[in-house]
């Protein structure tokens, strides 16, 4: 047995005992904090009632006891023996088990719309996918960027002022995205041409946007409330695809821009990893030097990744104003472009993967919105942390050893 075969299964060990450990903490907390505090005898779900799907009514105690169970035994098996390659599927069914027991837990005596939470998800994950999207195109080409949060910012304040004064939304969103562009031209600029140290490049670009939109918010925006009246996106419902139950609401009723990112992420990862451009795009970013000497330009596919890369961040920060919320306020974002860093990271540069980790974290959005509305106890204060305390988890225990490509951050000099 070789050395690299060795260590590749100590790695795989150590994951399925870290991912087992995580997973009996999930259980631990079913079967100590949920199952003793499970005061409500029945949780009803609602699904589908305008497509005739009845509700879901389960018993609370046994339901969350039994959930509960299931992960320890999941844990212990994967602590022990573990589960090889299929690790992190084992991981993901004892998180979504972990969630069943705390609606369940969260809903006694009361009702929640799962529909509307799903729906709710979807919408919340659509700027953290662009973002991440815009990540993966970046990071695959060798350039680090972290100034997603910069462009959203950006994006947002131009897609306001230009949609209020065309009063369109498309015009608010080609203003959107040509701030992103813009942002991610000087990224391009900084890092590529002059080769300065990228990170340290994204957390300027991000200070300036940050100001830039804040003092323009005091001084252009307070004095006109004109140029913050942008007309938001509608929603669009798909002939007959809608009319499915639970999943016609689900994925073929939403705006445009929730489309669009569901497009974007099969686009993209077909095109990364199922063409020539994507082969092009990703061997610059491991291999410059190689990709330079068989003729494809890694100065200009690097400047092209970074700029495409922009498109999709300036559609992300347009979200926020000409979707979500209808008008921009100081750093209205949020942190959002960081929370898109940390689900590139947890998709492991891979579209469909950050995708999946949108989704996660734009659960946790919809979820503590939706608590609120349910009576659990919690200060709605501490509700609204979920989202980001998520992300610290996944972060700081889930990702473990990552790699990136190779030649991520390094500027590129032609010899």
């Amino acid at each position: 047995m070789s050395a690299v075969t060795v260590r590749s299964e100590s790695a795989l060990r150590r994951r399925n005992q870290r991912f087992g450990l995580f997973s009996l903490l999930l259980g631990a907390v079913m079967l100590g904090v949920f199952a003793p505090g499970s005061g409500g005898t029945t949780a009803r779900f609602i699904m589908d009632p305008t497509r005739g799907v009845p509700p879901i009514q389960v018993m609370v105690l046994p339901t969350v006891v039994v959930l509960g169970v299931v992960v320890v035994a999941v844990a212990l098996y994967q602590v022990v023996k573990g589960f090889g390659e299929r690790a992190v599927l084992a991981l993901g069914g004892a998180t979504l088990l972990f969630v069943l027991a705390f609606l369940t837990w969260a809903a006694a005596e009361q009702s929640l719309s799962m529909i509307g939470l799903l729906r709710s998800t979807l919408f919340a994950a659509t700027p953290i996918a662009f973002g991440a999207l815009a990540g993966v195109l970046c990071e695959r080409a060798g350039v680090i960027n972290i100034a997603i949060e910069g462009q959203f910012l950006a994006a947002a304040f131009t897609g306001a002022v230009v949609g209020s004064v065309t009063a369109n939304s498309w015009f608010g969103l080609l203003g959107g995205i040509a701030a992103g562009v813009l942002v991610a031209a000087m990224l391009a600029g900084l890092s590529i041409t002059f080769k300065a140290d990228q990170i340290v490049t994204g957390v300027v670009l991000i200070v300036f946007a940050t100001g830039l939109t804040s003092f323009l918010t005091s001084q252009v925006l307070a004095g006109s409330a004109g140029l913050n009246r942008p007309p938001r996106f509608g929603t669009w419902a798909i002939p007959i695809l809608s009319d499915i139950p639970v999943i016609g609401p689900l994925l073929f009723v939403a705006t445009p821009l929730t489309f669009a990112m569901l497009i974007a992420v099969g686009w993209l990862h077909h095109a990364l990893f199922r063409t020539r451009w994507g082969l092009r795009l990703r061997s610059v970013g491991e291999k410059p030097r190689a990709a330079d000497t068989v003729g494809i330009p890694v100065i200009a596919t690097r400047w092209k990744a970074v700029l495409l890369g922009g498109v999709v961040a300036g559609m992300g920060g347009a979200w926020f104003t000409l979707d979500s919320v209808g008008s921009f306020s100081r750093e209205m974002t949020g942190g959002r472009g960081f929370i898109a860093l940390a689900a590139m990271l947890v998709g492991r540069y891979s579209p469909v993967g950050a995708f999946g980790a949108a989704l996660l974290f734009g659960f946790a959005t919809a979820l503590a919105s939706a608590l609120q509305l349910l009576d659990t106890g919690v200060p709605s204060s501490l509700l609204l942390t979920i989202p980001y305390i998520v992300t610290i988890f996944v972060v700081a225990g889930l990702i473990g050893r990552l790699r990136a490509p190779a030649a991520d951050g390094q500027p590129y000099e032609k010899e």
